[in-house]
């Protein structure tokens, strides 16, 4: 798998190739990906629907009557379930008060194989991109902009961009903080969802080694 190597003023300058563990994956697995998806959403929903048990509902300490000779039911408190205004037996509690977990686990492995399948399918459909370096004058992000519209010319990249750096370089990341149509990600923190959501993929080059040290494990690595 190979992918076409371009200097920051959007010239093409060769071909690099990928790793094909990471990169050349020929059956990208479409299930792992939805169960990888599934449960990054599903852990970040939070439950905010939250009843008041009989314990919580403010009022109801004093016994409404006395226990017998009235001709009524007995009653202990006026905040009892039964009671309108009590309390809610076996009600919705929100994620705060210990109530529905969203959760679903995956394992590290399918998590690591639903990144490589999405990345394989980006690099089959062309849609992966290598830069050579990208060095700005300063945090702008008019700059920043100006680099990213020669290279979409030049490799026709599509409208939103996903761009993985080898490591946090802070005047890039402040300046594509607001830049519509682009996510700044570290090579070492790679999020599926960000990798779906993008059209195009620009990798730089010295974020390739990144990548295969962070995922791949060392027996992988050294069959490269």
């Amino acid at each position: 798998m190979k992918a076409k190597l371009y200097n920051q003023a959007g010239e093409e300058k060769g071909v690099v190739e990928l790793n094909s563990a990471i990169f050349g994956i020929e059956k990208p697995k479409a299930d792992i990906v939805h169960q990888v998806v599934t449960s990054i959403l599903s852990s970040g929903r939070n439950s905010v629907a939250s009843t008041k048990t009989r314990a919580e509902v403010r009022g109801g300490g004093k016994k409404p009557w006395q226990q017998k000779g009235t001709g009524r039911a007995r009653a202990g408190s006026s905040r009892s379930p039964l009671w309108r205004g009590g309390g809610v037996t076996f009600g919705p509690r929100s994620s705060a008060a210990g109530g529905r977990n969203f959760e679903k686990k995956v394992t590290k492995r399918m998590r690591t194989l639903g990144l490589f399948s999405v990345l394989s399918d980006k690099a089959s459909t062309q849609k992966v991109v290598v830069l050579e370096d990208l060095q700005l004058s300063a945090p702008k992000t008019k700059e920043l902009a100006q680099i990213l519209k020669k290279l979409r010319d030049s490799a026709q990249l599509g409208r939103t961009l996903a761009i993985i750096i080898s490591e946090k370089q802070k005047p890039v990341v402040i300046a594509g903080r607001n830049l519509p149509g682009s996510r700044i990600r570290s090579a070492n923190h790679l999020n599926i969802l960000d990798l779906l959501s993008a059209d195009s993929l620009v990798i730089l080059q010295d974020a390739l080694p990144v990548i295969e040290k962070t995922y791949l494990k060392p027996s992988s690595a050294a069959g490269k």
